[in-house]
């Protein structure tokens, strides 16, 4: 894949991110962040560019398809393009709008189209099933808790580790709709914690928590698949067999650390009563990371084993409610 294609393709996933016309300034920001980021990873001043081309129209979303010749890129843009709009939940009426805009421009059929949309909505449909659904009281989430349970501090760092080391497994795989299951997981991590604290929350609140934190459903997506297109682990063909890990060795278990780091930040907040307000929960996920980042290197042959080692039915099982040996 040339770099022209892999601009086209992040510029469809950017058009897709804003297809919502809602994103505050907050996800504005971090996903400006993300490209500049890639960018100076990647070695391609461009990439910066590139946010400010699609924020500010100066580029079309026709011209970005026009850039993509081969049946398989323009598949797999359309696969990026619903992924990243299912990101946070349910597609809504100007993202529907968006796709439907965008199959002829990809020169996708129907057929094509709801094919993709079909693999990734069985994902969606399994976390919602999955979803923490415990009715909250009013402002559950940053109210200090009552007598709360003091579960093993051991125990939970180690189910930390595990979902960690599945995300990082999750995102090395080829296939673009493994990633989906990332914040799904995050979120049963997150609710597992809270309720090991005495604490139950719904899948909305665990949401507010997750941004509070400076971790957007979004953004954490677009960054996941811009970190496979321009590193390499994405194919011609969007890679669709599983137990091919399409250059995994490149340390760029992203995941892991978001993953570890989040963990930590819920362990210390439901412990702490729940008393940290917007910006110390964002301080304190910041200074989490960088030992997780390099944690991640530590574990990484232990994330690569594991994404050896996963199929579609075991993913899908562990967003629904099985554990999977996360613990």
């Amino acid at each position: 894949m040339t770099h022209e294609e892999q601009k086209a393709i992040l510029a469809i996933a950017l058009f897709a991110a804003f297809a919502d016309g809602v994103k505050d300034d907050r996800e504005r920001e971090e996903i400006r962040r993300i490209a500049e980021s890639l960018a100076a990873e990647s070695g391609a001043a461009d990439l910066a560019r590139l946010y400010q081309d699609v924020l500010l129209q100066r580029l079309s979303l026709a011209t970005a398809a026009t850039g993509l010749t081969d049946t398989g890129q323009r598949q797999f843009a359309y696969e990026m393009a619903v992924c990243v709009c299912d990101a946070d939940g349910r597609l809504s009426d100007a993202e529907r709008r968006f796709l439907d805009e965008l199959k002829p421009l990809l020169k996708l059929d129907t057929a094509q189209a709801e094919l993709i949309e079909g693999e990734i909505d069985g994902m969606v449909d399994a976390a919602e099933a999955a979803a923490p659904g415990v009715p909250p009281s009013a402002n559950a989430w940053d109210r200090p808790a009552s007598a709360a349970q003091q579960p093993a501090a051991a125990e939970l760092d180690q189910s930390i580790l595990n979902h960690a080391l599945l995300n990082g497994a999750l995102e090395l795989l080829p296939q673009s709709w493994a990633s989906m299951a990332i914040i799904p997981l995050q979120i049963k991590m997150v609710y597992g914690i809270g309720q090991a604290h005495g604490v139950a929350l719904d899948q909305g609140h665990i949401k507010e928590f997750i941004a509070a934190a400076g971790v957007g459903l979004t953004s954490q997506y677009l960054e996941q698949f811009g970190r496979k297109l321009l590193g390499g682990l994405l194919g011609k063909a969007a890679g669709k067999t599983f137990g091919k890990l399409g250059g995994a060795a490149t340390g760029m278990a992203f995941s892991f650390a978001t993953t570890y780091a989040l963990g930590q930040l819920a362990k210390r907040y439901y412990a702490g009563g729940r008393t940290m307000n917007t910006a110390v929960l964002r301080d304190t996920f910041q200074n989490l990371l960088g030992p997780a980042k390099n944690l991640q290197t530590q574990y990484l042959p232990q994330i690569q084993q594991r994404a050896a080692t996963l199929d579609a039915g075991q993913i899908m099982a562990m967003i629904r409610g099985g554990t999977g040996g996360m613990g």
